[in-house]
């Protein structure tokens, strides 16, 4: 899949997560004070304002929490991929990830159904964790 301009710009937050997706790697910041592993990085914890962190590699593991079918493309580019879906994947870490259900009939998708990450390699500087069922 082709996405010219539309992929991510890493800031300094998410440069690690997006390098470690290049590497096939889910990377997630984790709190080195409170535990909390979160998505999307910042600079503070959430929970309890360290900005002390570490970086944690998930298992890729999930859960669909919602998802949406689009009939209609968000953006120009995504014309030719309509129908398509987007959800939201609980990952048994804990954050969740806006993404893409791939390799599933859309009549089998379901909430709570258990998926793992599938890595879509974009170009040779973006690859995008998309997620397929278990």
């Amino acid at each position: 899949m082709s996405y010219n301009d539309l992929t991510p710009t890493p800031d300094a937050d998410s440069k690690p997560f997006w390098e470690g997706c290049r590497n096939h790697e889910l990377l997630f910041q984790k709190c080195a004070a409170c535990g909390e592993i979160r998505w999307p990085p910042g600079i503070l914890c959430p929970h309890c304002h360290s900005r002390e962190v570490e970086m944690v590699r998930s298992g890729g593991k999930g859960t669909i929490y919602s998802y949406v079918i689009y009939h209609q493309p968000f953006h120009p580019e995504f014309a030719d991929k309509v129908p398509y879906v987007v959800a939201i994947v609980e990952l048994e870490e804990g954050p969740m990830l806006i993404t893409n259900i791939v390799e599933c009939p859309h009549e089998s998708l379901a909430c709570d159904m258990p998926v793992r990450v599938h890595w879509d390699d974009v170009s040779e500087e973006c690859t995008l964790p998309k997620f397929r069922p278990v």
